[in-house]
């Protein structure tokens, strides 16, 4: 600690101490900017930028307007992950209608040093939770056997609801790659509200490709994440949102079809 009080640089140091503290002590969030059933139903705009989403996390997933490929957070840098199945900076400017994010605070690590599938790692990480009841946020660092993935192409007005505008989504596969997946696991009850389940989005370590996940087998790697009982939504005040019908019949069954 600083010897004289009346220094900037001891100053500087104080402030940074105490705003370190703050971090630590502050109860995980995760901060959504509208509703999954909004996607559903062809809300594809909606006025946040990626410098907004930074203010609310370090770590997120999502999409940008016009559908335009899907949106993975990690170490407070964003990417875009495009139809093509490349990957580049999101710039701060771009927008999005969808997204969730959270300051990645990881109370649990499993490592895993043999060939294992998604299904299995899910299933550890729910005997660990102990409840379907809350949030969970994961990453995945490790060496893939193969990821899948599918990235939906960018729309133009008039938009075409999410179910329409995914039968021409493009599918890619990743063979021995080292990368990472970020997610979020959701209870049963939020659906509509976000994905129910397991949501997940890949990128490769040298950041130039990656999707929304389908499936993966991971060779070997380390699984962190924590669990989350707080969610804040910002709601669009637009004329999209607004007029959507945010309850259609069999929502579930076409939110699941979406995701999978």
């Amino acid at each position: 600690m600083c010897e004289h009080l009346h220094t900037n640089s001891c100053v500087d140091e104080i402030i940074k101490l105490v705003k370190d503290q703050q971090e630590q002590d502050a109860e995980s969030v995760i901060y959504q900017t509208s509703l999954m059933s909004g996607l559903i139903s062809g809300v594809y705009e909606g006025p946040t930028t990626m410098a907004d989403l930074l203010k609310h996390g370090d770590f997120g997933i999502g999409t940008f307007n016009d559908l335009d490929g899907e949106l993975v957070a990690m170490n407070s840098k964003i990417f875009q992950l495009r139809g093509d199945g490349s990957a580049r900076a999101a710039h701060p400017e771009q927008k999005t209608p969808f997204a969730v994010m959270t300051f990645f605070r990881p109370t649990e690590e499993i490592l895993f040093e043999r060939q294992t599938d998604r299904a299995s790692i899910h299933k550890k990480i729910d005997e660990i939770v102990g409840t379907d009841n809350l949030f969970c946020a994961l990453r995945i660092d490790g060496k893939f056997g193969y990821v899948e993935t599918r990235t939906v192409p960018r729309q133009e007005r008039p938009y075409k609801p999410m179910l329409e505008a995914i039968a021409e989504q493009p599918t890619f596969h990743f063979e021995h790659r080292d990368g990472a997946i970020i997610g979020f696991r959701s209870p049963a009850y939020t659906q509509g509200i976000n994905v129910a389940g397991y949501h997940e989005h890949f990128i490769t370590d040298d950041r130039t490709g990656g999707g929304h996940v389908l499936d993966y087998q991971l060779e070997e790697g380390k699984v962190t994440f924590g669990v989350i009982a707080k969610l804040i939504i910002d709601l669009p005040q637009d004329s999209d949102f607004l007029s959507a019908n945010l309850s259609p019949d069999n929502l579930s069954s076409i939110i699941r079809s979406a995701e999978s």
